[in-house]
Formats: structure tokens, sequence, C-alpha cells
């Protein structure tokens, strides 16, 4: 499966997130999140691209040596937009592709998790609710069909409401974005990459 993650540029990103860390340091720490969230997604077995689409190439460019490919976003600097152009680039490779939607700031993300979420899934549109069951945190396409992206406030109830299946095992590390200070502790306590993890505790505010 081919896989599309939307990023801001770092010092516009995770503004709820504003104040966990020193102002100097919050657009390293935006890219700590995404770092460690590709590092675990490209080491998935079940995964074939990673499409960054990015509202600044430059901003990310060190993302690349993750593996992954970057794409300026659409003239239509909207989430569901990003995520839209994104399948439609990998669908114009390949148009049988099961594309999925994915956040970038899952830094607890384990490849199992998401290879878990894959195999439930079995090839269904479907979605996987965050921790706090309001939105998404990922996205599939059924194998061949659009992926339909219904991001924002309430995105889970939307999903639902367009006909994507809720998955429903644990999937913890999945589950578990970060939008707020609180859940950048909670994702700490289930254990980060090493690329959030270097934002020790004498950088917290």
């Amino acid at each position: 499966m081919d896989l599309v993650v939307p990023m801001k540029h770092p010092r516009d990103g995770k503004s709820r997130l504003r104040g966990a860390v020193e102002p100097a340091h919050h657009p390293g720490l935006v890219l700590a999140l995404a770092k460690d969230t590709l590092a675990a997604v490209v080491s998935s077995a079940q995964v074939r691209r990673v499409l960054l689409v990015a509202a600044d190439p430059d901003a990310v460019k060190t993302l690349s040596e993750l593996g992954v490919e970057i794409v300026e976003e659409p003239a239509e600097k909207t989430l569901n937009a990003a995520f839209r152009h994104g399948a439609a680039l990998l669908k114009a490779d390949d148009p049988d592709t099961i594309v999925g939607a994915l956040q970038a700031d899952l830094p607890a993300l384990r490849a199992g998790d998401l290879t878990a979420a894959l195999a439930e899934a079995a090839g269904r549109r479907a979605f996987v609710a965050d921790r706090q069951g309001t939105g998404t945190t990922l996205l599939l396409a059924a194998a061949g069909e659009p992926l339909d992206p219904r991001f924002g406030p309430g995105s889970a109830r939307s999903h639902a409401e367009s006909g994507a299946i809720p998955l429903r095992q644990a999937l913890p590390t999945l589950r578990s974005d970060v939008d707020t200070p609180d859940d950048l502790a909670h994702v700490r306590a289930l254990g980060v990459g090493k690329h959030t993890s270097a934002y020790r505790a004498e950088l917290f505010i």
C-alpha cells in the first residue's frame, strides 16, 4: 500500500503544542514528531511508498533521508486537499493501489500497530480514530477506490458516516497523535522514537 502524509511548515505546525518546549525549539519538536512517525512507517513491510505533501518542501527536506518522497501541497491550502493531491499522484502511477492517509504526529508509532490495522481493514475503506475517539489518525481507501478524506473537527464521525469502517483493535501507538502538551506526555509514557526523545526534560518549560 501507499501512504500520504501532510505537513505544514514546522514553525506553523502544532499550534496547540506551543508552550510544551521553549519557543525556539518548537519547529525542531514538530520535525521530530514527523521523523519518528515516518521512521516507523517506512520500517513496515506493508508500506511501499510514502508521499509527504508539504507546505514548504525545503523546510522538511531532511525527512527525505528516511526514504519518503516530498511534494509541494496544492494551491488549496487545506488538510483534505493535501490528502487528495497526494492520493491522486499515487494513483496516477498505480490506479489499483490501496492509498492511506496518515497524520504526521504519531511519534510513538510502532510498525506492528500499522500492520495490524491494515490486516483488520482487509482491503476495505476503514479508519482509525484517535484515542479520544473524535479525530482520525489513519484513513484507508478500498483498493482502486477514492480516498475521500474528511479530516477536521469530528472527523471520526464524518468518516464513519461516509461509509468507512472504524477499526476496533487497541492499536495504542497508532491512536496516539500529539496535539497538546497532555498528548505529548501521553506518548512519552508509551515510548516515543529517538528523535522526539531527544527533547529531554531540560528543554521543557
